[in-house]
């Protein structure tokens, strides 16, 4: 592999540069909004025939309408077919999974006393109906189903379906009709890109409508969200993978370099970035990175070079920890690694990760499959505001109030000035001697 390794040093870069280093792939997606309306118009128009449609013209396989939806016996099959050694390893991951949402899910209600005789509290109740989007367009991706799903099923969210594009056969990946199962969903789609995206916020005769949908895609799919978003619930912001590699200048550069691949290998619309202010970890990684391409299959390398050679990858050098941790910040990466000898020292200044996998023996590939955490995360800076995917994306709060006789007198004088001084005539008389006489009836 010839391919050059992106050294930036950001001493020497313009604001403008150090600038560019921060965009991602789908930072602009003007490009893909006429296309992508015409798509959801069409789904919304034609239905199931245009999902057949797209399938024939974007995955290039022929579905017809009745075989939209996978059947029992496509799970069953699935079942038969899949290597027993990764059922066992989805069904360790599914635990690990189940686990960390369950701890991570709110109690049903709490009411706190605020004030004396007035409580105030949160009920929190499960969302109706989602669609989990499991992207396919550069492989299988069967822990995204369990990482959707799953915290669906344990946030109680009654109708959980998942849509995901047909593969060359025409049919769902068996690993993630299995997955699928796993989490306790019997309703998966074989619809993908924008087509799949318009189907569950505006429904067709074989897709349900549903109100929220959750997962990765690619621009198309990202693209698609943003345009449906007045009708559905998209979510958190997922689109092409994203990975910061945070060395100090006490880390192993060739397991820098080796853990700076995992995200770059996604596809070509990725960014990853070895970010460290020693010299000695950057030419380490950089020397050792080619060697690791030979182990890898020719699509993977592709798509890794093109990253780390690209305008969005390769290797960041600091002049020291505030500048690089400084530039970890802006970028707000989805996943972000950090090798030191003391990476807890480092982690309160790290303000914006959409995760933090802390120290040399968590990898991202074990966030991506076995921890627990979800790895459906904030992509495109979309860190420094919104969170990973957790129970809560299927959850919503209802706010409570109860104020009793004998805390109603101090609320409603301190109400009553308010309302007074905004304006508002009923809010005042709500709370005035008129409620007080009525009261007393």
């Amino acid at each position: 592999m010839t391919a050059r390794i992106n050294l930036h040093e950001l001493a020497r870069l313009s604001a403008t540069e150090r600038a560019r280093l921060l965009t991602r792939t789908e930072t602009d997606l003007s490009q893909y909004d006429d296309r992508v309306r015409a798509i959801i118009e069409a789904v919304r128009r034609d239905g199931d025939k245009a999902l057949v449609r797209f399938a024939a013209e974007f995955d290039k396989v022929k579905i017809d309408p009745s075989a939209i939806a996978a059947t029992e016996a496509d799970f069953d099959a699935a079942e038969r077919s899949l290597d027993p050694e990764v059922r066992a390893a989805m069904e360790f991951a599914a635990g690990s999974i189940r686990r960390f949402h369950e701890d991570q899910k709110p109690e049903e209600m709490w009411l706190h006393e605020i004030r004396p005789g007035a409580f105030a509290g949160d009920r929190t109740r499960p969302i109706p109906s989602v669609a989990c989007y499991i992207p396919r367009g550069k492989g299988a991706f069967p822990s995204v189903a369990l990482m959707t799903a799953i915290p669906a099923r344990v946030a109680g969210v009654k109708d959980v379906i998942i849509v995901t594009p047909p593969g060359p056969d025409g049919g769902v990946d068996d690993a993630t009709l299995v997955a699928a199962r796993m989490a306790g969903v019997d309703k998966v789609y074989k619809a993908g890109g924008a087509q799949a995206v318009a189907a569950v916020a505006y429904g067709t005769a074989t897709i349900p409508k549903c109100d929220k949908i959750i997962g990765p895609g690619s621009p198309w799919v990202a693209a698609a969200k943003r345009l449906v978003s007045h009708v559905i619930d998209t979510g958190t912001p997922a689109g092409p993978s994203e990975l910061i590699v945070l060395a100090d200048d006490t880390a192993d550069g060739r397991l820098a370099g080796l853990d700076l691949l995992i995200e770059s290998e996604h596809g070509p619309d990725s960014s990853a970035y070895l970010v460290t202010w020693s010299r000695r970890v950057a030419e380490e990684a950089q020397a050792a990175i080619p060697g690791y391409w030979k182990e890898m299959g020719e699509q993977r390398v592709a798509f890794s070079s093109t990253v780390l050679s690209g305008p969005i990858g390769g290797i960041v050098l600091a002049r020291d920890a505030e500048e690089a941790i400084a530039f970890v910040n802006d970028y707000a990466p989805e996943h972000l690694e950090v090798l030191a000898s003391e990476p807890f020292a480092l982690l309160g200044r790290l303000e914006n990760a959409g995760e933090i996998l802390l120290g040399h023996h968590t990898p991202v590939t074990l966030g991506n499959y076995v921890v627990g955490p979800n790895h459906v995360l904030p992509t495109s800076r979309w860190a420094r505001t919104a969170s990973p995917v957790s129970v809560f994306d299927f959850m919503k709060r209802t706010s409570i109030a109860y104020v009793t006789a004998e805390g109603y007198p101090e609320l409603a004088r301190h109400a009553r000035v308010l309302a007074h001084y905004e304006g508002f005539d009923a809010h005042a008389n709500a709370v005035s001697d008129i409620r007080d006489r009525l009261l007393k009836r």
